[in-house]
């Protein structure tokens, strides 16, 4: 799959289909709590093997059943694509 910037339109549509997610210096950003530490951490895997598919990784941050997850796509300019869309709405899916 090609990658590419979202221009501030796109990235508006984005926002508007991605539940609770927002921008947060310059990243896409969402807050995820699970039940317990193993849900989270059984959601993170999952999560790290749909994103090797894609070759595009996660900055994430796991505090017990807290996981604050950060997208940008660094080799575009450290801008959010398309890339970091798909990988918000897989994470959504798998929560």
């Amino acid at each position: 799959m090609s990658k590419h910037k979202l221009n501030d339109s796109e990235l508006q549509q984005a926002l508007n289909n991605l539940p609770n997610w927002q921008i947060k210096e310059g990243k896409l950003y969402k807050e995820y709590k699970f039940k317990s530490f193993p849900v989270a951490l059984g959601w993170m895997v999952s999560v790290g093997i749909y994103a090797e598919t894609m070759g595009h990784h996660p900055e994430w941050l796991n505090v017990y059943n807290t996981v604050r997850v950060s997208l940008i796509t660094h080799d575009i300019g450290n801008a959010i694509s398309n890339l970091d869309v798909e990988l918000a709405k897989k994470m959504d899916e798998l929560a």
